[in-house]
């Protein structure tokens, strides 16, 4: 696989994982019962943060680090 496909696949899968945690605190608000909500909510962040790090690997460490530091709101106003 090429670099540049490993890239934007990289790129894609962590763009991706961004709904599955915008989506956690609406989970509350759903009129289903707890257990479904402990269980949803669950399994919105362990598939988000294994879309995310599987699109880090395949970044790799250097350019994950530059697109972690642009995720970063710190670094939003400079």
């Amino acid at each position: 696989m090429k670099k540049s496909t490993k890239i934007k696949i990289g790129l894609i899968l962590i763009v991706t994982s961004f709904p599955f945690f915008l989506a956690i605190p609406v989970v509350p608000f759903l009129k289903v019962e707890r257990g479904v909500k402990i269980t949803l909510s669950t399994m919105l962040l362990v598939t988000g943060e294994i879309i995310f790090w599987s699109g880090g690997l395949l970044l790799g460490k250097e350019l994950f680090a530059k697109y972690k530091s642009y995720l970063n709101p710190k670094n939003w106003k400079k």
